[in-house]
């Protein structure tokens, strides 16, 4: 079992809002670990790393972050957030959210920590999506943005060893 864990997720189908099985894709690839060619498929094992892709968090998602020691999220963000590709640190937090199919990357972690007394190291690294039009392709200028966020997230990899 790997302790560290990469879980991305959103929905490919919706243009940039699939942007990190595209980080995480090129990541495996990088690294020389097997990946597979369709976000529809999982990340084949590999002895360095976990990584994980799914359309949405789930709270089932629990228990696979109790056996983590670190975990990074990655995920699409708007215009709200003010750097084009961040990372940043994440701690325990129930958030409401208006929508129902909603879960935080905190959120998880906290109830990681209630169902398991147990919470890995977590951060999230989030690209800015431009556009969110029916399409599996990245929009040209979050395409631009992958190599930013595969440089941050290798780093973190490294000062995780």
């Amino acid at each position: 079992m790997n302790t560290t864990l990469l879980l991305g997720y959103g929905n490919p189908d919706r243009q940039d809002d699939g942007v990190a099985w595209h980080v995480m894709h090129t990541l495996a690839l990088q690294l020389g670990l097997p990946a597979s060619d369709s976000y529809e498929d999982e990340f084949p094992p590999n002895d360095r790393l976990d990584l994980d892709f799914q359309l949405q968090l789930t709270p089932e998602m629990a228990e696979q972050l109790s056996r983590a020691e670190r975990v990074c999220f990655v995920d699409a963000h708007t215009g709200s957030q003010t750097s084009d590709v961040q990372l940043v640190p994440l701690s325990t937090e129930f958030q409401h959210s208006p929508f129902t199919h909603h879960l935080t990357p905190q959120t998880l972690l906290a109830l990681c920590q209630t169902l398991y007394s147990k919470t890995p190291q977590a951060f999230l690294l989030s690209v800015r999506g431009h556009r969110f039009e029916f399409e599996r392709q990245l929009s040209p200028e979050t395409q631009a943005l992958v190599p930013e966020a595969l440089k941050l997230l290798l780093e973190w990899l490294e000062e995780s060893k």
